[in-house]
């Protein structure tokens, strides 16, 4: 199997699921290749799937194995959809699972021992834009590796993780990210209302900036620390309100009890 060959079967087509899917076809994954076990796509999905020569199903048909078996399902929903599962994992087949927290002691506790990845995207993935943390049981091969690689690598980065238990903080840092820095959006923009700007005006404000930072430091050779110290001129306004952000009860400790909290939770889902 190379990441140009062999059967996957996408359990799972809502929004991540779904992402990944287009991602693939847009990529020029043959559809052909292609089955996706869900039991009520959107129409629009239904759409691409047929439009790509895909397989939609409702259950995977009898005796049937996948090279690769994507699971992207909610983490409460795995104890219901994983046990019909069990028969299409053969020898060769690689499981890889984007459910928060769930465990690959738990995987195989439904599936039995198998090549296992665990990977955590985030949602900015749905534009090709996100980032995914993954890792490998010592069952995966090379050649498995590099194609689940380069399924997840549609969607943006991958970076291998060397053990478990960092999944558990990636997900905390990049899975949940995303929302954290939605948030910040909206602080910004009460922050702006307060001081008397209308709300839609501070809010496009805060939107466009958030957006645009983002998009510079994507397109900047420069760190992150690198490119604050760029806007901050000594004495400035961006000073004074660094002054505030970075001071010892400023948004690190914030950050850092937040990340936490979303780790811990991480852990909980696996048990």
């Amino acid at each position: 199997m190379t990441s140009g060959s062999g059967s996957i079967v996408l359990v799972g087509a809502g929004n991540m699921g779904g992402a990944m899917l287009s991602g693939w076809l847009d990529k020029g994954v043959s559809g052909d290749r292609i089955t996706v076990v869900d039991p009520s796509p959107s129409d629009r999905m239904k759409a691409k799937i047929v439009e790509a020569g895909a397989r939609h199903v409702t259950a995977v048909p009898e005796g049937f194995k996948a090279d690769i078996l994507f699971l992207a399902v909610k983490p409460q929903m795995m104890d219901v959809v994983l046990p019909p599962l069990r028969p299409v994992v053969g020898d060769q087949t690689v499981i890889v699972s984007v459910a928060a927290g769930k465990t690959l002691v738990y995987l195989k506790s439904h599936l039995d021992d198998a090549a296992m990845v665990r990977a955590m995207p985030n949602t900015p993935a749905m534009i090709g834009r996100g980032v995914t943390g993954a890792f490998a049981n010592a069952r995966v091969s090379d050649v498995q590796r590099e194609a689940v690689d380069a399924l997840l690598r549609v969607s943006g980065p991958v970076e291998w993780v060397a053990t478990e238990s960092d999944i558990d903080a990636v997900t905390a840092v990049s899975g949940s990210g995303p929302a954290y820095v939605f948030y910040l959006v909206e602080c910004m923009a009460e922050a702006g209302r307060k001081l008397g700007l209308p709300a839609d005006l501070a809010m496009r404000l805060a939107r466009e900036t958030v957006s645009g930072a983002g998009e510079l430091l994507n397109q900047s050779p420069e760190d992150a620390s690198q490119l604050r110290k760029n806007v901050t001129s000594p004495g400035g306004t961006t000073a004074a309100a660094l002054s505030v952000l970075m001071a010892d009860d400023g948004i690190q400790p914030i950050f850092d009890k937040a990340i936490a909290a979303a780790r811990t939770r991480a852990e909980e889902l696996g048990n």
